[in-house]
């Protein structure tokens, strides 16, 4: 049952991942910073370990376990077969199993788990990009773009994997900033562009479903020219493309409808996380401004943890649960617990991007863990709620 379609096997290890990674991170924060029990030492520094369990660890669970079940729809090809899900996610699972256990225990295990996770990516790339060749149609170049910035996380997680294995570690900053920049934040912009105004027309109507040619172009331009100029060191300059961005995004966002759900909690939980976006953007360029004035040394870290759990795992939480309601014969509405889950992940971003203001370490360090112990009860409901579908029969005997 599990295996029988690739949502089900690839959002099933996304849930229980989503859990694993913020308990590992729980243990250590409450041990190094709130003291609640000895502080661990880790085979890797726990920042580095932090950012690779969620950017290649977490999110390509989820972005696999969707482009493998709309893509055949996009191509007009047949469901994606087994073949080419069952061994790609047994490959990343099997590799996050085991960087948990050399994280533990020594860091050639590390290695060699991130090289296992990334033989499951690349065994799924070429399956889709086997897929599109064979079905080409108008469709496959909107796949391309896809394709390419999730070559170019291959590459990230390939240094990043490099870095550990030699020990020099001079690029591990460039691997995890890339995962953010020129790899994940690229795919879910690209894909918030074709998907939101889409299910919005099914709601609001045809007026809210606005695909401008320049929309996706712009957006995935100006994310990689803020993913440049912020690895250049230049962070002062970061407003010249982050205004306008929390500015295009807020436009289109309106277009699509944002504020008019109504009632229609799905919609809700795709309109809000493109409102936090723009947030995110317009707390980088007003922060970039005061660095560049001199008040500040640096922009820190509160626009980019909006960004990644505002953005990004709010998304996770909206789309995924869309796509696993339909495909397992309910009705596509978001129970309470659904949409209780997906306002306790913003109310998490919220929280962390806080602790970065707190005027004293205790304060930011109490916010860390609450944001933590957010996340973990938040995707611990959700899953609960979730992963028995990707068990089950379709609940309308549908086949």
């Amino acid at each position: 049952m599990l295996s029988g379609e690739p949502h089900r096997l690839m959002f099933c290890c996304g849930a229980l991942q989503s859990v694993a990674a913020v308990a590992w991170w729980t243990l250590d924060v409450t041990g190094r910073h709130l003291r609640w029990h000895e502080p661990i030492a880790w085979t890797l520094p726990t920042s580095w370990a932090h950012a690779w369990l969620l950017l290649y660890g977490l999110f390509p669970f989820f972005i696999f376990g969707f482009l493998m079940t709309a893509s055949p729809n996009w191509l007009g090809a047949p469901k994606t077969p087994r073949a080419a899900f069952v061994p790609a996610a047994g490959l990343m699972a099997a590799g996050i199993v085991a960087v948990y256990v050399g994280l533990a225990t020594h860091r050639a295990l590390v290695t060699v788990g991130t090289l296992v996770h990334l033989a499951g990516w690349i065994w799924g790339v070429q399956a889709l990009v086997v897929m599109a060749a064979r079905h080409w149609n108008r469709n496959a170049r909107y796949a391309i773009v896809i394709f390419t910035f999730l070559g170019i996380g291959i590459l990230g997680a390939a240094t990043f994997s490099a870095a550990i294995a030699s020990g020099s570690f001079a690029h591990v900053h460039v691997a995890l900033h890339g995962a953010v920049w020129f790899f994940l934040l690229p795919i879910f912009a690209g894909v918030s562009t074709r998907m939101v105004p889409f299910f919005s027309s099914r709601i609001l109507g045809a007026e809210v479903d606005y695909r401008p040619g320049w929309a996706r172009p712009a957006l995935m331009g100006g994310v990689v020219a803020h993913g440049l100029i912020e690895l250049a060191g230049s962070q002062s300059f970061l407003w010249i493309v982050d205004l306008p961005l929390a500015a295009l995004i807020a436009y289109l966002a309106l277009r699509w409808g944002l504020g008019r759900h109504g009632s229609v909690r799905l919609l809700a939980m795709l309109h809000i996380p493109l409102a936090v976006l723009a947030c995110a953007f317009a707390l980088y360029g007003v922060l970039s401004v005061i660095v560049a004035s001199g008040a500040m040394a640096g922009i820190g870290l509160a626009p980019l943890h909006l960004l990644v759990i505002g953005y990004f795992a709010s998304t996770v939480i909206g789309m995924v649960s869309r796509v696993s309601l339909g495909h397992s014969g309910r009705p596509l509405a978001a129970d309470t617990l659904t949409w209780a889950c997906f306002i306790a992940m913003i109310v998490c971003a919220v929280v962390r991007a806080a602790a970065e203001f707190v005027p004293t370490a205790a304060a930011a360090s109490a916010l860390i863990v609450a944001a933590a112990l957010i996340w973990l009860a938040t995707f611990g409901a959700w899953s609960w709620r979730y992963v028995p579908m990707y068990l089950s029969p379709r609940v309308d005997a549908a086949r």
